[in-house]
């Protein structure tokens, strides 16, 4: 019996997903992002020392402007996975527009939709960042259009992140579990080091940029004075607050010791319905932390439900321990039906 701590990805991949043609051609795709974060490691690591850090003058597609490692990550993912033939398209943060690739179409296809490098504006400072992705079924019989990739966040068939931290490490599910490897340098393999990761129901940690508070809803001014208030308050305990800007190394805290990360929406820029991207950010971080137990909600509705209706479209989101989404959403349910008798 292969240890939990000795089994590498190849391994693991073999023995969960079979040997359908579908879910061979699935395990190609995830060895090809597995070996975009594998160089988009490197790349973090040497950054300072190649002189890739700082921003660029010219602004990606949600008019942020670019770091330098944002570009050259971009081009390592799209390198990888237009070399991969399961791929029949992708869609990445920085770039306006879908990539369509050239495929059998005959043949099982996905696409995949990434923000090579979460929270770049850390790498300056040495805080953790990075990689987001989740991979959909291409359509069958016929090349992959920019609508295809407009699918509910429940049709994944793989979701998961790279976090460039101390060690580098590759979490995703494909709906058996959450999954942690961890880069081992000497082998240049990624090796299991935990699995079936189950965030905790209840916590005492909450992460939101506070600096926003003047903008947010009633709903979560409430939930976060109440936080606040500690043992003095209604919720008769003290919580603690976490806040690093990059969502990846804050998801992944949650994963690991439970929380609720709230993004929500509010009222500083009214044209924006959120802060993060619902394909590749919102998307596959909800159904790894529901995966495991928690929950995933924009406060009056299940992310996971939302039907995109452009690639880069935008949403709120409260993420993290079952319990406190849970009374997140109570309290959006009583501000609205307040709302609505006043209305």
């Amino acid at each position: 019996m292969v240890s939990l701590m000795l089994k590498k990805l190849e391994v693991f991949l073999s023995e969960k997903l079979g040997q359908t043609e579908e879910k061979q051609r699935l395990k190609m795709v995830i060895q090809a992002i597995a070996e975009s974060v594998k160089q988009v490691a490197v790349m973090v690591e040497k950054a300072p020392l190649a002189g890739q850090l700082g921003k660029l003058e010219n602004e990606n597609v949600q008019g942020e402007q670019q770091a330098k490692l944002d570009l050259l990550t971009n081009d390592c993912f799209v390198k990888n996975l237009q070399a991969c033939e399961a791929v029949a398209g992708m869609v990445s943060e920085e770039l306006e527009d879908a990539i369509v690739l050239s495929k059998d179409a005959s043949m099982p296809n996905y696409l995949v939709v990434f923000d090579p490098l979460d929270g770049s504006s850390n790498i300056e400072v040495n805080v953790a960042v990075g990689s987001i992705f989740s991979v959909l079924k291409a359509p069958k019989n016929r090349a992959a259009q920019v609508a295809d990739f407009l699918q509910k966040g429940i049709e994944q068939v793989l979701a998961g992140y790279a976090i460039y931290g101390p060690s580098t490490l590759l979490v995703f599910t494909f709906a058996e579990g959450v999954h942690i490897f961890t880069l081992d340098r000497d082998s240049d393999e990624f090796v299991l080091t935990q699995e079936n990761m189950q965030v905790p129901a209840d916590t005492q940690e909450f992460a939101i940029n506070a600096s926003n508070a003047r903008f947010w809803e009633l709903p979560i001014q409430q939930y976060i004075s109440e936080c606040q208030a500690g043992i003095t308050g209604a919720r008769r305990k003290d919580f603690n607050m976490r806040w690093i800007a990059s969502m990846v190394a804050d998801v992944h805290r949650i994963l690991m010791r439970g929380g609720v990360y709230l993004y929500p929406k509010d009222s500083k820029l009214p044209l924006k319905a959120g802060r993060l991207r619902l394909l590749y950010e919102l998307n596959p971080m909800s159904w790894i932390i529901e995966q495991a137990g928690g929950k995933s909600s924009t406060g009056r509705a299940r992310v996971l439900e939302i039907v995109a209706t452009d690639i880069h479209q935008r949403a709120p989101i409260i993420i993290g321990s079952n319990n406190e989404v849970e009374r997140v959403v109570r309290y959006y349910q009583a501000f609205d039906q307040k709302f609505d008798k006043l209305n």
